[in-house]
């Protein structure tokens, strides 16, 4: 299950069944659980814990120190769940002190070739980074959310679960959750309809999204009464619930 070129460090800690391609280097401090396929020409750093059943493709790496000029070498950390696929030229970096020692991406994640993580992220499950999708520090992104490629996120920004950015989105701002963005500098333009369509979210529950939506973005009327109503709707469906207070908890502002 290892190839003859693969350099494997002693220190490393591999189940038994993990496979790894022609010339990749596994360092002291990773650890790889089973049913793992790491192909060839891979780099992995520790400390790094990979999970179950994941796979990653050549020229991926992962675990690096993050790029932060602050960073002096401490032991920070990257966690990677399960069932994740992780293609070429992916970037995944270690977390920082000062975020909290620890890059933390969940189970049934899809990066794209040439997508990056930077440090101290905290990546949920079944999200999608299309290619060369690129995250700064410090970026939170709920499950199911969808990167288009070639969008760019700043550091300290939320994304919110069941989003979606377009191609070459240039995210400064949150993204709430159920939303659609697109553009330089991103805007939002709808709620994520056929998304959530296909997640089997009931049409109900769609329709007071799309007013809610409209409440927030379109309507004339002040914030204030446009959030009134929302919380108001936000008894009714657990989906508005989330989006108000998701909107409410902004520390960064969210895109309109």
């Amino acid at each position: 299950m290892i190839h003859s070129t693969a350099i494997i460090d002693p220190a490393a800690e591999l189940a038994e069944d993990v496979s790894i391609g022609a010339y990749s280097i596994i360092e002291a401090g990773v650890e790889i659980d089973s049913g793992t396929e790491i192909g060839p020409h891979v780099v992995i750093k520790g400390p790094t814990r990979i999970g179950r059943d994941n796979r990653i493709f050549q020229f991926a790496s992962i675990g690096e120190q993050p790029q932060d000029l602050k960073y002096a070498g401490e032991p920070t950390r990257l966690q990677l769940g399960d069932r994740n696929t992780v293609r070429e030229y992916v970037t995944l970096n270690r977390g920082t002190v000062d975020g909290g020692g620890v890059t933390t991406i969940g189970d049934d994640n899809l990066f794209m070739t040439s997508s990056h993580v930077a440090h101290d992220c905290t990546i949920g499950n079944h999200t999608i980074f299309a290619n060369a999708v690129a995250l700064a520090g410090h970026v939170h992104v709920d499950d199911h959310a969808i990167l288009g490629g070639y969008t760019t996120v700043h550091q300290f920004t939320r994304i919110g679960a069941h989003c979606f950015s377009g191609f070459a989105s240039a995210v400064d701002r949150d993204i709430p959750p159920y939303f659609t963005v697109a553009g330089n500098r991103a805007r939002a333009i709808g709620i994520n309809k056929e998304g959530l369509k296909r997640r089997g979210f009931d049409s109900a529950a769609i329709k007071a999204l799309q007013k809610a939506f409209k409440l927030l973005v379109k309507s004339p009327i002040s914030h204030k009464n446009a959030m009134q109503q929302v919380e108001e709707m936000a008894a009714e469906f657990d989906e508005v619930r989330q989006l108000f207070d998701f909107i409410e908890s902004s520390e960064r502002g969210w895109i309109r």
